[in-house]
């Protein structure tokens, strides 16, 4: 399958030729006897360079369908509503892959959770079938850690395995296939802000991510006429009705509010060649930004294979106490701040504002002691949702099992620095 790329730029695609209106968005009858539908995720009257808008055509109007009425599934998700708060440090073994059936949506847990964004874990086994989810309190970062992901939306089809990312926006329907079988990984459902590129200041034009590589889905639709489930995620609660059709019917469209993917290793690192580790910001792939200049709603930030050649510096990321909230997650390997082991492929970590962490003691012996030398880290991918609001965990976060009890140990041990005193 073919994808054009680009990142908050204009998209026009069609899967039937002559579908697609030239010269006008509503014509009074569209081609085919298709539908013209506008989708929006910002105000209209958004500034032009943050206006996100589609136009779709498709068989029938979305707005085909009977009342929704509350849906009693998918229990460990949650909206940002009030919960628990806690100056600990947390973290979590991986969700299992579960033994039962079970589809994406009903394998979401929620995590955690402030007013900007929810972050969710998911653990499934089989695809979604006759049943399609529609998220109106927040876009969606979709992070697999294990196992393909077939996304089937309005606009189109997209495959992400891990090592890449989905970005599905606030509002639109879709369902998540399995292709090879089970999956896991994590979401950050972000209320603030849509995500964007940040700004590259002192870097250049060429550092981080790049438009160019973020890819959206040409138009494909199914003309299915058989009963489907429309779920809603609304202000918080799950909400259901029946369709007597398919929704994925939209024939063409054109527009810059769209899904995309992106491939994690087209990240364009950048590091130090003297001294000091850098501040994680030079790792942000995306940003949803606040109404404070320079701090996040939401950024997103990984740590993949890069090289470290740092003269007389502690490479690891150093200890500290941040004003941002930091939830952090694995997707593959060993993270460099965390070699005696507990972070595993599919964990997570909850770091709220000014809870003091940084490399266990294992890592940190290490760094002090290594030769320094230009190293390679491969085989790693962790990455992180850092917010500027604290990060209220859920209550079945604190009360499972999968809550490591003794992760404060990994800071004991540290010997006294030796110092004469009078």
């Amino acid at each position: 399958m073919r994808y054009q790329s680009g990142f908050l730029n204009h998209f026009a695609s069609e899967a039937v030729a002559g579908a697609l209106p030239q010269g006008r968005n509503s014509p009074q009858r569209p081609a085919f006897g298709l539908y013209a539908e506008q989708f929006s995720t910002t105000a209209f009257t958004a500034p032009r360079a943050e206006n996100r808008r589609s136009w779709l055509y498709r068989l029938r109007p979305s707005a085909a369908h009977a009342r929704f009425s509350p849906w009693p599934g998918a229990p460990l998700l949650r909206g940002a509503g009030p919960g628990p708060v806690t100056p600990n440090r947390l973290r979590w073994d991986p969700l299992a892959l579960p033994l039962a059936e079970g589809d994406w949506l009903d394998g979401l847990t929620t995590l955690a959770a402030n007013p900007g964004i929810a972050i969710h874990l998911y653990a499934a086994r089989e695809s979604m079938q006759r049943r399609v989810v529609q998220f109106s309190d927040g876009e969606l970062l979709i992070v697999p850690q294990h196992g393909a992901l077939h996304l089937v939306t309005e606009l189109g089809r997209l495959d992400v395995l891990p090592g890449s990312i989905a970005l599905i926006p606030r509002g639109l329907r879709f369902r998540v296939e399995l292709p090879q079988g089970p999956a896991r990984g994590y979401v950050c459902e972000n209320h603030g802000a849509p995500f964007r590129l940040p700004d590259l200041g002192p870097i250049g034009a060429n550092g981080l991510a790049s438009a160019r590589d973020f890819e959206t889905p040409e138009a494909w639709f199914e003309d299915r006429d058989e009963p489907f489930l429309l779920v809603q995620k609304f202000e918080g609660a799950l909400w259901a009705t029946e369709l007597d059709h398919s929704p994925f019917d939209v024939v063409a469209w054109h527009g810059n509010s769209a899904p995309c993917r992106y491939d994690l290793a087209r990240f364009n690192t950048m590091g130090t060649v003297s001294f000091d580790h850098p501040d994680p910001s030079i790792f942000t792939v995306l940003t949803s930004p606040s109404a404070v200049p320079g701090t996040a709603n939401c950024d997103f930030v990984i740590f993949p294979p890069r090289w470290m050649v740092a003269d007389d510096t502690f490479r690891p990321p150093w200890f500290h106490r941040n004003v941002m909230s930091e939830f952090m997650g694995l997707v593959t390997g060993t993270y460099d701040a965390k070699e005696g082991g507990g972070f595993v492929p599919g964990g997570s970590s909850l770091h709220n504002a000014f809870s003091a962490h940084g490399p266990d003691v294992t890592a940190t012996e290490r760094a002090m002691a290594a030769s320094l030398a230009p190293e390679k880290l491969y085989g790693t991918l962790a990455f992180m949702f850092e917010s500027n609001a604290v990060l209220s965990p859920t209550e079945w976060a604190l009360a499972t099992p999968l809550l490591q009890a003794d992760y404060d140990a990994c800071w004991q041990g540290f010997p006294k620095a030796a110092i004469g005193g009078p």
